[in-house]
């Protein structure tokens, strides 16, 4: 039976279109958006890949990596959290292990993509697949290793190495495979986008890339179109970077930098949001000696 986070997703999937999906590179920017209300968690493998190895999004992270930021971002979050697994790391054996792992790990859905390997951020030129038959497989293994319900979202990046059509035919046959939510990436004009909901019969997701390749569309006309989920993978990313940016030129240009500035949270804003009060009250419980 799924739990709780997996049932709640695939709740979400169901009856809700249009819903703001944050991506978050570590455990405190998923802290942040879900203290900002939104109701699901994206780790993205791009972001993790940037903030944590400081290395573009080549297919440099591991399983090993991927499954401790997993625990970390379930450790602190009671939201469905949406994994991107990349590739699976490896063939259809490996995405069986790959599944299972996650899964253990707290993450609501996994995502695979059907890229060869070393894999490329979906906007980057240069992209190369696998055929359809060998990510149907993937997709079936997947299907067939998880243990709770996990939802399993295929993705393919057939629109720039194939074209929209080849793309649409792929998502199709992962659909048939068992994949219970499709993401066409990288479309690259609005009648294209507004065609994928339309002649695929899963849930769908629109990636919103920042400076990528698919125009930006907000929340209300993704629900209109008729997408579930609407991914900004790297906003937490690149906003983030410009506010270390600003406070770290401030401090270099003056010499000096405090609280009152604007540029940064306040010390109590970030004891706050790694739940430090908390564990003073806990400190309290359990000082007392017995």
């Amino acid at each position: 039976m799924p739990t709780n986070h997996i049932r709640t997703l695939r709740e979400m999937l169901e009856t809700q279109r249009g819903v703001l999906l944050p991506g978050a590179p570590n455990a405190l920017a998923a802290r942040v958006i879900a203290d900002l209300g939104f109701e699901a968690v994206y780790l993205t493998g791009a972001g993790l890949t940037n903030m944590h190895l400081g290395l573009p999004d080549l297919g440099f992270m591991d399983l090993t990596q991927l499954v401790e930021h997993t625990m970390a971002i379930r450790g602190v979050v009671d939201l469905p959290v949406i994994v991107d697994a990349d590739t699976g790391f490896g063939n259809a054996l490996n995405v069986a292990h790959t599944v299972k792992t996650l899964e253990q790990a707290g993450a609501s859905a996994i995502q695979l993509e059907d890229q060869s390997t070393p894999k490329r951020c979906g906007h980057f030129a240069g992209k190369e697949l696998i055929t359809a038959e060998e990510m149907v497989n993937k997709v079936k293994a997947a299907v067939d290793s998880r243990r709770n319900g996990l939802v399993v979202i295929a993705r393919t990046d057939a629109c720039a190495v194939e074209g929209f059509e080849a793309a649409i035919h792929r998502a199709s046959r992962y659909i048939d495979a068992g994949a219970d939510m499709t993401f066409v990436e990288a479309p690259e004009n609005l009648a294209e986008l507004k065609q994928v909901p339309k002649r695929l019969s899963a849930p769908q997701m629109l990636n919103m890339v920042l400076g990528g390749k698919t125009p930006i569309v907000d929340a209300a006309a993704a629900a209109e179109m008729g997408f579930s989920l609407v991914l900004y993978a790297n906003a937490a990313l690149q906003g983030a970077v410009q506010g270390m940016q600003a406070a770290l030129r401030a401090l270099r240009d003056k010499g000096v930098l405090d609280e009152g500035g604007g540029l940064i949270a306040s010390f109590a804003e970030r004891q706050r949001l790694v739940d430090k009060p908390r564990f003073d009250e806990m400190e309290r419980r359990y000082a007392h000696a017995v």
